[in-house]
């Protein structure tokens, strides 16, 4: 296969890791952890599990090589840049501990593990993805591991193998998977040790101790790469209002880095929006004052990025969707034998009054993509919904209210875009190349340490690289409890913009000037070789959460 320019370039490439991880490495535990809510509850789904102390490594004197150790690893769920990296790392780190260590990789997900279809990963392949986009080298999937007879049939190749401990890579509900897989592995003695590693560009599985989830830092470089290049045509012809949406089904992290990147006239946060109990139509006026007061200044055109997840946090909304989730999930088979001119109002007939009204009021192709098939864990597929399209209208039939009562003369068109893949399969910024390999590394520390139901963990991130703290948190420590197809389940807590957070304090001291004035700013595509302050900067979230604004 011929590889471009910068594909040879990367592959040169070394990532750099941890001081604490270049020699011998002593584990140091700290205080035991509690799940983030409903302690009890987790506590007992999670016996052998639950409670385990934080883990931080620190340089010790080298040792003489252990005995080999085999590893297994999944990719999880939707690509995230960098993915290939913590493979990487993973790989080194085994090979450390002992050259004869042998990493397997499960195929397309963790389906592979339960189907037993899987490859050795050898130095050769290995050396073909170091610092690449994309989850090519052994695909990826979303099948959930959460029955014994998946868990029992992955068992089988694993010891098939001499396995001795498999790592997941994928985001939140990829490592409540994990820590199940991990609790029954532990309570039936099986000798096999299970390690988490967080990836998302949603941005949504971090907290103290995570800082942030692989690929969030180059997805959103990427989509404010795009955001600038519309920014400046936008600028250049004057004549359009764009719509962005951007991914981040349940958190608006994504839409924030890249608003704090790009300066757009607008950026809708839906955290913001549940907070202020704020109905579609005042979402639909706060757009609309900016293009009135854009068009006062002769300024027909803007920028407007909205999060993927929007309509699922306008409280109405959110109540309906939940009683969508649960109708759906006792009454699929009765649903899906209604003709689809009947289903409107089958649905309407189901709901409480109040939902019934919100679900009656919506357009009717908004209201049919709410009934849509489920994702895997019960929920709307709100990618599929085109929010974009639904706010450009409704703020353009406001401006024709506006304009009857004489307080808008402008001119309002619009384009659309949606911002998602593009940024999934991204080669990685020299952060998360440098972040996923450290990732991967770690967990290979946390296996040669013999710990099982951790995630992988760096901390002290916007300082470089050989100052990360590296260690490992029970990934109990992260979990809730949450209503899935009707049922309530444990599952990692997403996390959300925190409205009294840096990041999003710095948003509002500026949006209402990038409201009305053109403030855009154009960051242009990731650089990889170059001066530090152009290559190797965090994304501004990280920088303005850690409060620093250089290494």
């Amino acid at each position: 296969m011929k590889k471009s320019a910068l594909q040879q370039a990367r592959a040169a490439y070394k990532p750099q890791l941890p001081i604490v991880l270049t020699g011998g490495v002593k584990v140091v535990e700290g205080q035991p952890t509690q799940s983030a809510d409903n302690q009890e509850e987790i506590k007992s789904l999670f016996p052998n599990t639950y409670g385990l102390p934080e883990l931080r490594f620190e340089k010790a004197p080298a040792e003489e090589a252990a005995q080999p150790i085999n590893v297994g690893v999944i990719l999880s769920g939707g690509q995230a840049p960098g993915g290939h990296n913590v493979i990487s790392g993973l790989f080194d780190g085994i090979k450390k501990v002992n050259r004869k260590s042998r990493l397997y990789g499960f195929l397309m997900g963790p389906g592979g593990l339960v189907d037993h279809d899987y490859k050795e990963l050898t130095s050769d392949i290995i050396d073909e993805y170091r610092n690449t986009g994309g989850f090519d080298i052994i695909g990826s999937g979303r099948t959930k591991l959460e029955t014994k007879e998946q868990f029992d049939k992955g068992l089988e190749i694993l010891r098939k193998l001499e396995i001795n401990a498999l790592v997941i890579i994928g985001g939140d509900d990829s490592n409540t998977n994990a820590a199940v897989l991990a609790e029954y592995y532990k309570e039936i003695g099986a000798g096999v040790q299970v390690i988490g590693v967080p990836k998302t560009i949603d941005g949504d599985l971090k907290n103290d101790v995570i800082e942030t989830s692989f690929g969030f830092d180059t997805a959103t470089k990427v989509y404010s790469e795009v955001i600038g290049n519309i920014q400046r045509d936008c600028n250049s012809s004057k004549k359009y209002w764009h719509f962005i949406k951007l991914m981040g089904r349940s958190a608006s992290h994504i839409a924030l880095e890249c608003a704090l990147q790009c300066q757009p006239n607008v950026c809708v946060i839906s955290e913001e929006v549940e907070s202020k109990n704020l109905t579609l139509d005042q979402v639909v006026e706060d757009i609309a004052d900016a293009v009135v007061a854009r068009a006062a200044d002769g300024n027909n055109y803007g920028v407007v990025l909205i999060p993927e997840g929007l309509i699922e946090f306008i409280p109405a909304v959110k109540a309906l969707i939940a009683e969508l989730n649960d109708l759906l999930a006792a009454k699929a088979d009765e649903f899906a034998a209604v003709d689809t001119d009947c289903q409107r109002e089958w649905v309407i007939s189901h709901l409480c009054e109040a939902n019934a009204k919100t679900y009656e009021s919506l357009p009717a192709g908004v209201a049919r993509q709410l009934t849509l098939d489920r994702d895997p864990h019960g929920n709307v597929q709100v990618s599929l919904i085109e929010t974009e399209k639904l706010l450009s209208e409704m703020v353009g039939k406001r401006l024709e209210q506006l304009a009857t009562e004489g307080k808008y003369s402008g001119k309002y068109a619009t384009m659309h875009h949606f911002f998602g893949y593009e940024g999934r399969c991204a080669d990685p910024s020299n952060f998360d190349a440098n972040y996923c390999y450290a990732l991967g590394y770690t967990a290979a520390c946390l296996i040669a340490a013999g710990k099982t139901g951790y995630m992988s963990s760096l901390r002290n991130l916007t300082f470089a690289p050989v100052n990360w703290i590296a260690g490992g948190i029970p990934i109990t420590m992260m979990m809730n409890m949450e209503r899935r197809h009707g049922e309530m389940k444990p599952v990692i807590r997403k996390a959300l913009v925190e409205l009294d957070g840096a990041p999003f304090i710095k948003f509002t001291k500026y949006r209402d000037e990038w409201k009305r004035q053109t403030c855009y700013t154009y960051p242009g595509p990731i650089q990889y070789f170059g001066p530090t302050e152009v290559c190797d900067q965090p994304s501004l979230t990280l920088i303005y959460e850690q409060k620093r604004r250089k290494y």
